[in-house]
């Protein structure tokens, strides 16, 4: 750093050696919050609040709410491994 003594250290400067400049990251255990109801989180059904959450996520999946998206690529591949790897 420009400016700065070089012979001056941390106890010349009255800062203690220990202290570490890098804060700590905040404690993100009670921010975390239930995707379907938004309370605080259990740890028996993390990430969900309890097993009403669980479950109706659960369904939300089974039932097609959510979906994972996929490419055109990805379903003319199936279709090839489909026909034996035979071309259109």
């Amino acid at each position: 750093m420009a400016g700065t003594d070089p012979a001056m250290t941390a106890e010349t400067a009255g800062v203690s050696p220990r202290r570490s400049h890098i804060h700590l990251m905040p404690d993100t255990k009670r921010r975390k919050s239930c995707p379907i109801c938004g309370k605080p989180t259990a740890a028996a059904f993390r990430p969900f609040c309890s097993r009403r959450c669980a479950d109706v996520d659960l369904n939300r999946w089974l039932s097609g709410v959510y979906v994972v998206p996929v490419t055109q690529d990805e379903e003319e591949d199936e279709r090839r491994e489909d026909d034996g790897g035979a071309p259109n």
